[in-house]
């Protein structure tokens, strides 16, 4: 009984930093995990009062680091909401939350992303014994997809482009045209990925840096922010009602989370694929463009990677994640063999399950208070704080070349805007750096 108790405090004590590095962009928690796996002597030391065995002390650090990664997943929807401001995950998120803000439904995009998470988490822990049967012995699944990678990220581009419709009376002149502004975009994007991807970044501060912040800052962020301040649509009254979902939009939703956790698991499985990419590849199967729809998958996907990442360490003895290196390195990684999990997994999954319980919630109230104080700010005043929050948190945590970054992926991230084509081809600069690396 006190193993369970440790499992759950410390799971708590997991939701709570992960609440911290959900709501700071650019603080990633891989870069946390990494953080404390390089202390863990330390951390070892300091537990040793609470008089269980060191084997035992280690789980609970790696029940720590699961949750802390899980409710990051909740909780970062809330600065790509208010702020336009992403980490990789949710870079996707800020153009329908950003659509919801500004109709005064703030409150009602941070509760949908709260219920796909959650969704996503009961999803994949009622498939998490099947998903272990598929992956490995017998049907091998795995070597399946890491062999036709390619394909498939190609097949992605396609149904990027060819669910493109223009906003003209559709001939083939306008299809022509709409086609070829997304292919320009998705190139255009890519090759500057391929240029910045081995650029040595740091931070003046010496805090974690990705090249990928000031890049997916600059595409998604700092663009819808310079766009809305060129055309300012005043943000109205947050309203405050949950969602409400006819019966189509609830098999809709049903449908999104089922679509999201199946695009986590596939982010899951296959190394260097990150969950905006398991969107595009979600939204684009089902031509769905309704921003709720967008936001629940989204969520899904991110949620349900990181659950399934977890279970992936032990189904294939694979690392996907930082957070997943720092359990592999601090845990006894049992083979998952037999129908039920190792016992060092059952630790693991109890303490994702805690702390997806409690991560719903907060993040709904959370994002509800938020969403009471955005309009005691006057807009353009926002828009304004917000670029000046974007520039500062770059500089911090990538220096001037960041900036740079940021600047350069700004000019492209208004490209689609002005060409009149979805913004989600801007994700190229992820895509084609990996349709290379596959190749």
């Amino acid at each position: 009984m006190i193993d369970l108790f440790l499992i759950v405090l410390f799971s708590i004590a997991g939701l709570s930093i992960g609440c911290i590095t959900g709501l700071i962009p650019g603080l990633h928690v891989n870069t946390i995990s990494l953080l404390i796996l390089s202390s863990i002597d330390t951390f070892v030391i300091i537990l040793q009062p609470l008089g269980v065995q060191e084997t035992f002390l280690v789980t609970l650090i790696g029940v720590f680091i699961a949750a802390l990664a899980l409710v990051h997943t909740f909780v970062n929807i809330i600065p790509a909401t208010f702020l336009g401001a992403p980490d990789e995950d949710v870079a996707l998120s800020i153009l329908p939350a950003h659509k919801l803000l500004l109709r005064g439904k703030g409150y009602e995009a941070v509760t949908l992303s709260a219920f796909g998470s959650f969704g996503a988490l009961v999803v994949s822990t009622a498939l998490l014994v099947p998903f272990k049967f598929i992956l490995s012995d017998p049907l091998n699944l795995y070597t399946i997809l890491n062999e036709n990678m390619f394909w498939i990220l190609l097949a992605v581009v396609i149904l990027m482009i060819a669910t493109e419709k223009p906003k003209e009376k559709k001939t083939f002149y306008t299809t022509f045209k709409v086609f070829s502004a997304a292919a320009t975009v998705i190139v255009l994007s890519g090759v500057f990925g391929l240029l910045i991807m081995d650029l040595p970044i740091n931070s003046p501060l010496s805090l974690p840096s990705s090249i990928l912040f000031p890049a997916l800052a600059g595409l998604f962020g700092m663009s819808t922010q310079i766009h809305s301040l060129r055309y300012p649509a005043p943000i109205k009254a947050q309203t405050f009602t949950e969602p409400h979902f006819t019966e189509r939009e609830k098999h809709s939703t049903i449908f999104s989370i089922l679509l999201g956790t199946l695009a986590g698991a596939f982010v899951a499985i296959i190394p260097g694929i990150t969950a905006a990419t398991g969107t595009i590849m979600a939204m684009s199967a089902r031509g769905e463009t309704d921003e709720r729809q967008t936001i629940v998958t989204l969520s899904a996907v991110n949620t349900a990677n990181v659950f399934l990442v977890v279970a992936i360490l032990f189904i294939l003895e694979k690392a996907r994640s930082g957070a997943a290196v720092a359990l592999s390195n601090i845990l006894l990684v049992e083979e998952w063999n037999e129908t039920m999990p190792p016992l060092t997994l059952i630790h693991l999954l109890i303490s994702l399950l805690v702390a997806g319980a409690f991560a719903y919630p907060l993040t709904c109230m959370l994002g509800k208070k938020l969403a009471k104080h955005i309009n005691s700010v006057p807009y353009t005043q926002l828009i304004k704080a917000t670029i000046v929050v974007l520039i500062v948190l770059t500089f911090l945590f990538t220096g001037l070349l960041g900036l740079f970054i940021l600047m350069v992926a700004t000019a492209i991230g208004l490209i689609p805007l002005t060409l009149g084509v979805r913004r989600n081809h801007c994700m190229g600069v992820l895509i084609l750096p990996l349709m290379l690396h596959f190749l």
